[in-house]
């Protein structure tokens, strides 16, 4: 079964997804590779990295070295954008640190496939046990897996962010009685139209640190009485 690697900690929502596929596409990966001894998995938006799979522990010190020292195959797929492969890591000098672990590990060979979208990277690395014998992982399965497995992380990237989106959008709705309310107040106890009236209510929950939604709830329970004097001394200094 894929273990999980990366980040410590409880897995919450947002990565549990994620974690999936890369987990399902790793294995996947090694059912349909002829000579594959297992598969690791990593998906990277250009800032931290995000969650990463293998299909057995052994391998997992062969993605973590990586990610931890920058040096080896994955890395190197990820700033080129195409496949490195590792014929024979018994005469491969690349990567020392990346290669004596493989070696120390019973791995022969590695090919590891980036790919590419919607400012997500995930890579997908074959190991071996023989020298030679992942050459043509890049025009076989493996890269058709890994293209479907891409464009759904994008896909369910898109679908969180619509979520959060409409969770924005009814927030909004809901909180704009008061807000129209507080606004009024404003426009009575200064005599300032609303679009005046709208930026100082802005103005007060920028200052203050607090929502937009909780400053107008304070000036509605209260009808702007006692807050005249402060309303009038922050309309001037906007008016500066």
């Amino acid at each position: 079964m894929p273990m999980p690697i990366g980040p410590a900690g409880p897995e919450g929502p947002e990565s549990a997804l994620p974690q999936r596929r890369l987990s399902e596409l790793a294995e996947q990966a090694v059912r349909c590779t002829a000579a594959c001894c297992g598969a690791g998995t990593t998906v990277t938006d250009g800032g931290d990295e995000l969650p990463t799979a293998v299909t057995h522990p052994d391998l997992a010190g062969l993605v973590s070295v990586q990610l931890r020292s920058g040096e080896g195959p994955i890395p190197a797929a990820q700033e080129r954008g195409a496949p490195v492969d590792a014929a024979d890591l018994l005469r491969d000098e690349r990567w020392p640190e990346y290669r004596a672990l493989a070696l120390d590990s019973g791995v022969r060979a590695s090919v590891t496939l980036p790919f590419r979208r919607s400012g997500l990277t995930l890579t997908l690395s074959l190991f071996s046990f023989r020298p030679g014998s992942l050459d043509d992982v890049s025009c076989g399965p493996a890269q058709a897996l890994g293209d479907l497995a891409t464009t759904g992380l994008v896909r369910d990237r898109h679908y969180r962010a619509a979520l959060t989106e409409l969770d924005h959008l009814g927030e909004a709705l809901r909180t704009r009685p008061v807000v129209d309310q507080a606004r009024g107040i404003i426009m009575h106890v200064l005599s300032c139209d609303a679009d005046q009236a709208f930026g100082l209510l802005r103005r007060i929950s920028q200052t203050t640190n607090r929502k937009l939604s909780e400053v107008s709830a304070v000036l509605v329970d209260t009808r702007g009485r006692g807050l005249e004097r402060e309303l009038t001394t922050l309309a001037r200094r906007d008016g500066e």
